[in-house]
């Protein structure tokens, strides 16, 4: 799989002159690595202010009447050529007597065009209400709005388009917003900027996260999971850092839906313009009556499943210029013989890494983690999904699920491999949780492994390392060689994919001044490296 040591070292150095044309500052890149892992120490004062914003916040009020539109979101569907707009119209219900509305009564029109005014063209689509129910005597049941999704298609690349939302029939239409396509695939177009962000909740720490986001002015958001929190709380609005320590006796676990409806609010000044692309974390589980789970997360976001031969919002593929983007499930079937994986091996076969060299992957829970929280938590996904990623030279993932910012070394199988991705988890959003601080390579912190099993993501396979420096152990001994860099901050991070093969990727702390970075990297690909005699695992999917 390895070129000849010659050939190997021209390529280096023709990358390394390149990058001199990018950037001037001496900012490392992967080919400089395996880096020598580094951990920052976890400041006392950065907790910040975990406090949910109240309901009286005024930037989680209804601000709209009748059946005028709210929370408005735009995402993307798998090309360039066509996008979802998505919104809400009408009050939710919250108590004993709940009346659906009916989403028959208001139309789903999209009016769109290129020039503000007039807006020539028009789409319209389907809308729903969703339930959050709970049989059981003093718990409040929910009726949410009637949601909308509209996908608008036929869209030039690259190009900015203004919208209006809404029924023009009552009427009921929102003011004018604007949004713009991404790039058309190749392998020298690419969205400026990518933000990426997990576990955001809806704190105050939130709001400084959105705030410098916004500020980095992104093309794209990439939510990798958890997203309002609304498991925190019992259907009463009493909440808790820790549901289950705070309300042990509950007969099911209750979730307070109004907590959708002001994260949807909130986040409306931002992902009304900017597409925003999201994939399921544990807090969208929210199981209720008749063992439905999901029920908000899957009703309230538009998924480009169809689009990209999925047949489930837990997993799903698009392009943005010549990245191609793979959400996957970690909290339904992964296994070999699952949809999922099937799905996965179709998507992988079809990409044209001539279109599309960059090949970026997320899911919630990460595989590489060296935190106490949720060590080894996902590896029966990543001992079922690693090889098929690493076979067809997935470059970069993204989880969150950790409370903290961590930068692996290129890595496949907990080994240093210059061919395989480099795992970032941004599980640092900013939500009312305790932040991960301990580290499981720290004296007394290894947890006891059967602790680590998370029966909502299948088996238990967290066992000792077969090999290597933690050979015979649970846990490293020290920072693992694997980890390259580690912080316990809140903070969000950017994606900017400057040709085939350099993209740079910073991330930015909640507490630092505009400008300054946390961390900050080259990922350089090396396709004639990695890419050229591959071996693939066998096919599950050619009898399917």
């Amino acid at each position: 799989m390895f070129l000849t040591m010659t050939f190997r070292w021209f390529f280096v150095f023709s990358v390394s002159i390149a990058v001199a044309a990018i950037d001037d500052d001496l900012i490392p890149s992967t080919l400089d690595g395996p880096f020598e892992p580094v951990t920052v120490p976890y400041d006392v004062s950065l907790r910040g202010n975990a406090v949910d914003l109240p309901d009286t916040d005024p930037r989680v009020r209804r601000c709209v009447e009748g059946f005028e539109p709210e929370q408005i979101s735009v995402s993307l569907s798998f090309n360039y050529d066509s996008v979802w707009i998505s919104w809400i119209t009408g009050e939710f219900q919250i108590g004993n007597n709940i009346k659906p509305l009916n989403p028959n009564t208001v139309a789903s029109v999209v009016r769109y065009g290129r020039s503000r005014v007039p807006l020539t063209d028009e789409a319209s689509g389907y809308s729903l209400v969703y339930n959050q129910l709970y049989p059981f005597e003093g718990l409040q049941n929910y009726t949410s709005g009637i949601i909308h999704h509209v996908r608008l298609t036929g869209l030039k690349p690259s190009t900015l388009y203004y919208y209006r939302c809404g029924d023009p029939s009552i009427p009921a239409m929102s003011g004018i917003y604007h949004f713009r396509t991404m790039p058309v695939s190749g392998p020298r177009s690419y969205p400026n900027r990518i933000a990426v962000v997990g576990d955001l909740g809806l704190t105050y720490n939130t709001t400084d996260t959105i705030h410098n986001l916004k500020s980095n002015k992104p093309d794209l958001v990439l939510l990798v999971g958890d997203v309002s929190y609304a498991n925190l709380y019992r259907t009463n609005g009493t909440g808790s850092d820790c549901y289950d320590c705070s309300f042990p006796e509950t007969p099911i676990h209750e979730t307070y839906q109004p907590r959708w409806d002001y994260w949807g609010r909130f986040m409306q000044s931002l992902i009304s313009r900017t597409p925003i692309m999201v994939i399921e974390g544990n807090h969208e589980i929210e199981e209720q009556a008749g063992k439905q789970s999901f029920v908000a997360y899957r009703s309230r976001f538009a998924f480009p499943s169809e689009e990209s031969k999925s047949s489930s919002p837990f997993y799903y593929s698009f392009n943005s210029g010549g990245i191609h983007f793979i959400m996957l499930g970690a909290y339904v079937d992964y296994s070999k013989s699952a949809k999922q994986y099937k799905w996965l091996e179709r998507d992988l076969t079809n990409v044209d890494r001539t279109m599309t060299p960059w090949l970026v992957a997320a899911w919630h829970p990460p595989w590489y983690n060296t935190y106490t929280a949720h060590y080894k938590e996902a590896e029966c996904m990543r001992m079922e999904m690693e090889e098929l990623l690493y076979s067809y030279g997935v470059d970069i993932v993204f989880n969150g699920h950790v409370h903290a910012y961590e930068r692996s070394n290129r890595v496949y199988n907990y080994t240093l491999d210059p061919c395989g991705p480099v795992h970032i988890t941004v599980g640092d959003g900013g939500n009312r949780e305790k932040m991960a601080i301990e580290h499981a390579d720290e004296a007394a912190n290894c947890p006891e492994p059967s602790s680590t099993h998370d029966e909502d993501m299948g088996g238990f396979c967290a066992t000792n390392f077969t090999s290597g420096p933690a050979a015979g152990k649970f846990c490293w001994d020290q920072q693992p060689d694997y980890s390259a860099f580690r912080e316990s901050s809140f903070g969000h991070g950017i994606l900017e994919v400057k040709n085939e093969t350099w993209a740079l990727w910073t991330w930015y702390r909640n507490q630092d001044s505009s400008g300054k970075v946390g961390d900050q990297v080259y990922i350089v690909r090396q396709p004639e490296l990695c890419l050229g005699s591959i071996k693939l695992p066998k096919s599950s999917f050619a009898d399917s």
